[in-house]
């Protein structure tokens, strides 16, 4: 028999008649060969006689793309020859399942290490079932677990599912062994902080504040901050480094590299002072001012156009950007533009909540045209009620309420979120706002300006940039600071005045809740005559301490408010009807006035010699001495009929802790100043109420 040629196996097929289909139809199928093989392969018997009979007929099955049923399929074909015997399917789906298994835990136990994996795995499904654990136990798992990875953590940390083992272990360490894992990890911190899971052990070994282990981690990020900030996962741990643990020194380091390639590569000498201020850099170096800025503005500029814009460092570097931009230069306008044209806001949001970034938003409300400031403070909708709680954002609302003119603009924005828009949110939110540290200045600033008592020692940063801000706005904004304030003043009024006659007994009931309704009654605009109703209706009842057998001393019943200093210095501050004014030396009543003294003394009456006798003595003198009280006679002859009450409380020994601490403070402010005048026995109250009665 001839030879067969091998025909191409993409032959082109020819185009069937009528005729041909009707034939194909009724023909028998043949099997189907082998459309295409190599030239020299050799082949068996049977597939050549069917190879014949396809070609006799005149049709091959190569043009249709079929497979001859003694076909042997490529994968068992080795040199020309076929090898093994056909696969037959006898496995389930579970076997060959159970099989992938055993062939995944062969290749696992066949890695270094895997025994020791094996069992620290063991160890820490243990150890983080800390309630499951007794103590003794634990210490002899965490003991093991040491003797395991110690002097090969380096191997462990770079597995994710053997670094939550060392986690462990350095959670229930102790300080040498601590100590001992930094130092074994020196030299890999950098490539640890790139690891999805890795960076959280940086996290833990710092989290103790050990100063030691500390300045072995920080060190390692210098050189490396510009490639790091980029990275997605060794920028978070490097920020929060750089924010939570790095020293002074430790973040002037890393700062001074976003200045240029020349601070990561040059660190000063022994001894020099370490500044990041890129003021004092560029003084000292002038020459060095357009390509610093470039570089740090090509720098943040990259990180903003990422969204990465959460990060602490990058606030930093943005304001030493804009502290040494020229105003009305070309740069300041390019930055505020990048700045204002981020998508969502993201970027101001972000940079209200740091130290650096607030202030940067206050200098850029500061400084900008109207249309600025009117864009900053919209991009902040929604954010207002979390920031007038935070450290950092309330500053934001606080210079709002000082440069931008726009008065409407402010109140519809701000006032809505921060007191809340429908009646129950808003009786909660403000009773917050009226005790939170930082949320009760963005209220109370309106009305007290920065007074200390608003501002504690904690807040001196925050008087120091209202300072800042208040030069600039001097050529920036065109209204008078005392009409803003006013306007400001009468917008905020009546939510306020609404909520004090509503939750009268829940403000009081604290010194922050006190001062808050003693400068809402003092300082808002409307009709006040429900909200001093309601606030002299906390004063009902019998002040004198109640001790009673079921009280739970765990949680004792709150102490009427006329023995607690905060409650009697409020109801004097009402009755006296205004602040006292430095520049006059005396209180500064306010118009319309408020009469307090009168809506009082009634809820009062029962009460009176008590009340004169008690922690708040000074409340009944401060209804002697009050000009529109009407009832003045009539308290006098009642006092008189208890003088020796009020002699008794005037010579006894101080019993309250308030009276106490009260005659502490006295003295020592007399102290050394030949004082007598402070005695450290009796109630000062009563003994100045018998000094009216004489006279």
């Amino acid at each position: 028999m001839a030879p067969r040629s091998s025909a191409p196996a993409a032959a082109p097929k020819r185009k069937a008649s009528s005729s041909d289909k009707h034939s194909d139809s009724t023909r028998a199928k043949k099997p189907k060969t082998v459309a295409s093989r190599p030239k020299h392969q050799k082949v068996d018997q049977d597939e050549e006689n069917a190879a014949a009979d396809s070609d006799a007929s005149g049709f091959s099955d190569s043009g249709d793309g079929g497979a001859g049923l003694n076909q042997v399929h490529p994968s068992r074909v080795q040199n020309g020859k076929a090898f093994g015997n056909p696969p037959e399917k006898t496995q389930t789906s579970r076997e060959a399942h159970a099989k992938q298994k055993q062939l995944a835990q062969e290749r696992k136990a066949a890695k270094p290490l895997a025994d020791e994996l094996h069992r620290t795995k063991k160890l820490w499904e243990q150890l983080r079932r800390k309630s499951h654990v007794p103590k003794e136990e634990r210490k002899k798992l965490v003991d093991e677990l040491y003797s395991i990875i110690t002097g090969r953590i380096k191997d462990f940390v770079l597995k994710h599912d053997a670094v939550r083992a060392v986690q462990t272990a350095i959670k229930y360490s102790t300080p040498a062994q601590r100590k001992q894992i930094a130092k074994e990890l020196q030299g890999t911190y950098a490539q640890l902080a790139e690891s999805r899971y890795a960076k959280f052990l940086i996290g833990k070994l710092l989290v103790q504040n050990d100063t030691e282990i500390r300045d072995i981690i920080v060190p390692e990020f210098y050189g490396k901050v510009r490639k790091l900030i980029n990275h997605p996962e060794a920028s978070w741990i490097m920020d929060d480094i750089y924010r939570g643990a790095a020293t002074k020194d430790q973040k002037a380091y890393m700062l001074r590299e976003w200045y240029g390639p020349e601070f990561a590569l040059f660190k000063p000498d022994k001894g020099e002072e370490v500044t990041a201020d890129l003021g004092k850099i560029l003084s000292d170096e002038p020459s060095k001012r357009s390509t610093v800025l470039r570089y740090l503005f090509d720098m943040t500029n990259n990180l903003i156009q990422k969204k990465m814009t959460g990060f602490t460092m990058l606030h930093d570097a943005m304001l030493q950007y804009f502290l040494n931009l020229k105003p009305e230069s070309e740069e300041l306008k390019e930055f505020v533009e990048t700045v204002k044209e981020d998508e969502n806001g993201d970027l101001l949001k972000n940079l209200a909540f740091t130290k650096s970034g607030a202030r940067l938003v206050c200098l850029l409300l500061a400084h900008g045209s109207a249309k600025d400031r009117k864009q900053i403070i919209k991009t902040y909708k929604d954010t207002f009620q979390l920031m007038c709680g935070d450290p950092n954002a309330h500053m934001i609302i606080l210079a709002a309420y000082d440069v931008i003119d726009d008065t409407v603009l402010t109140s519809k924005t701000v006032f809505p979120e921060i007191l809340g828009k429908d009646e129950e949110k808003e009786l909660e939110n403000i009773v917050f706002l009226a005790n939170d540290l930082n949320a009760r200045i963005t209220v109370c600033y309106l009305f007290e300006g920065q007074s200390k008592s608003l501002f504690p020692a904690s807040h001196a940063y925050d008087l120091e940039l209202l300072g800042e801000i208040h030069e600039i706005r001097k050529k920036t904004s065109k209204k008078d600071a005392d009409v803003r304030r006013k306007e400001l003043v009468a917008a905020i009024s009546q939510p306020l005045i609404a909520a004090v006659a509503a939750s009268a007994n829940d403000l009081v009931s604290t010194s922050f809740g006190c001062q808050f309704v003693a400068d809402v009654l003092l300082a808002t605009t409307g009709d006040k005559t429900a909200a001093l109703k309601a606030v002299a209706s906390t004063a009902a009842d019998d002040p004198s301490p109640v001790q009673s057998e079921d009280a739970d001393p765990l949680y004792p019943a709150p102490p009427h408010i006329s023995l607690t200093p905060h409650g009697g210095k409020m109801y004097k501050s009402l009755i006296a009807g205004g602040k006292f004014d430095k520049a006059a030396g005396a209180i500064k009543r306010i118009d319309p006035p408020l009469n307090f003294a009168d809506i009082l003394y009634p809820v009062i009456k029962e009460h009176i010699v008590k009340w004169a006798t008690g922690p708040s003595s000074f409340t009944v003198l401060g209804l002697l001495e009050a000009p529109d009280f009407s009832s003045k006679k009539e308290l006098l002859k009642t006092l008189k009929s208890e003088k020796k009450t009020l002699e008794a409380a005037a010579t006894a020994e101080t019993s309250s802790k308030v009276e106490k601490t009260e005659v502490k403070k006295a003295k020592s402010k007399g102290k050394g100043s030949g004082s007598d005048k402070v005695k450290s026995g009796g109630n000062q109250g009563s003994k100045l109420l018998l000094e009216k009665l004489k006279a």
